[in-house]
């Protein structure tokens, strides 16, 4: 048996169709903003950033013109009108030809492109006053050139971190009178006007931004310019020409210190790494000495190293602008100097020596002259017919009574010479008268 079919389709067809119009309405909408994204944030100027006046093959004054940054030119040689007047350059250098002046011309190559090279987000005509209000972004001339007539005014709304770049082609004309006004907190310091030949300004205009032409730029008398100049190729032109810097323009930090002094262990050590740049930089690095650290507010490296020895040390410099800037230091730490300690006499305690103390014997003399009298003693005398009872007594002895016997035998020595003398004479006598009478 066959097998039946529904008549009914499984989807109908007009939903999907009405989901693919949707989506592909979203993602002409998702692409026509991507640029917008993608310009957000600075252009990197590198070495350029520092000038206000950047020419290429000569740089001419005339009048007294004013320029608050660096000037300079490269790789032309031909400078007029500021070396000796009527030219002044304020809180920058003139820079004729030299290295810097090079580098910075290839920053100003590098940063062209890098606009040239973004998605506009729209195509505007200066000379429509319905293209005069911008918002961030990245925009196109509608023709190869641009001309914002005289005395009209162009508008800049955003915040300080709002960012425009403006490409053109071939030549971009403003007016004379013309005005450039900002709202929001937006700044002169991120308009980059990305022109493919030259650019010219009128008088008495007040301009804002920073000009990357491809061949030359040329302003006419008594204009001010709120940003910076820079050509390629060609020539910049100025005629009493005020040209500031807005105080609230970004830079890109550049780390300005010379190379580190030694250390030595045990010592304490420090070290300061400086640099320029708006906003402040702070500072990283790789890894440092042991006992060594990094303030990355104040850029001080300190501490007091423990290990000799030679460290090679990478330290960055940030501050939220294109480029960081980097720099490679040794730091060597010598061994700590042998200090030979002072030599200090010690002199012995004197310890009191007590003499020893002789027994004195009574009646001895202790000192010429001086006789120790004897002490004072008790002697008992025992009768004669007592003493076979007192020896008896006291064991045939006599008690030690601590007197002195040499006097008492002395008297009884002479007592007996004496009766022995005595009884002598006496028989003598007798023998005598015995004789007489016989």
């Amino acid at each position: 048996m066959a097998r039946s079919t529904s008549s009914r389709p499984l989807f109908s067809a007009r939903p999907v169709l009405a989901g693919a119009v949707v989506l592909g309405v979203a993602a002409a909408l998702a692409l026509s903003t991507a640029p917008s994204a993608r310009a957000v944030g600075l252009i990197d100027l590198g070495d350029a950033t520092s000038f206000a006046v950047l020419g290429g093959q000569t740089l001419t004054n005339t009048g007294v013109s004013v320029v608050q940054g660096d000037v300079g030119l490269s790789p032309g040689t031909s400078i007029t009108g500021f070396q000796g007047g009527p030219g002044v350059v304020t809180d920058g250098t003139l820079h004729a030809t030299d290295a810097l002046a090079a580098r910075a011309q290839a920053s100003l190559q590098r940063a062209y492109e890098q606009s040239a090279s973004l998605s506009p987000q729209a195509s505007i005509s200066l000379a429509d006053p319905a293209d005069r209000l911008l918002t961030p972004g990245v925009y196109a001339s509608d023709g190869v050139d641009a001309l914002l007539p005289d005395t009209a005014a162009l508008t800049f709304a955003g915040d300080a971190a709002s960012t425009w770049v403006i490409q053109v082609p071939q030549d971009l004309t403003i007016g004379s009178g013309t005005s450039m006004v900002f709202t929001g907190g937006a700044s002169g310091c991120n308009v980059f006007w990305q022109v493919g030949r030259s650019a010219t300004i009128g008088g008495g205009s007040a301009f804002a931004g920073t000009v990357m032409a491809q061949t030359s730029i040329s302003v006419v008398a008594t204009s001010t310019v709120d940003g910076r100049l820079l050509a390629r190729t060609g020539a910049v032109t100025l005629d009493t020409t005020r040209i500031v810097r807005d105080a609230s323009c970004n830079e890109a930090p550049q780390i300005t210190s010379s190379a580190p002094t030694d250390a030595t262990a045990g010592t304490p050590y420090a070290f300061t790494v400086t640099a320029t740049g708006s906003p402040t930089p702070t500072f990283t690095s790789t890894t440092l000495p042991a006992g060594l650290s990094l303030d990355a507010t104040t850029g001080v490296i300190s501490g007091t190293p423990t290990t000799p020895g030679t460290t090679t040390v990478t330290v960055t410099a940030t501050n939220g602008v294109a480029p960081a800037d980097t720099a490679t230091y040794t730091i060597t730490t010598l061994e700590a100097a042998v200090v030979t300690p002072p030599v200090v006499p010690v002199t012995p305690p004197v310890v009191p020596v007590t003499p020893p103390v002789t027994p004195v014997v009574p009646g001895t003399p202790t000192t010429p002259g001086a006789t120790t009298p004897p002490a004072t003693t008790t002697t008992r005398i025992t009768p004669v017919a007592d003493r076979g009872r007192v020896a008896a007594r006291d064991g045939g002895a006599l008690a030690y009574t601590g007197s002195e016997a040499t006097l008492p035998l002395a008297v009884g020595a002479a007592a007996l010479l004496a009766g022995l003398a005595l009884v002598l004479s006496t028989r003598l006598r007798r023998r005598g008268e015995q004789q007489h009478r016989g």
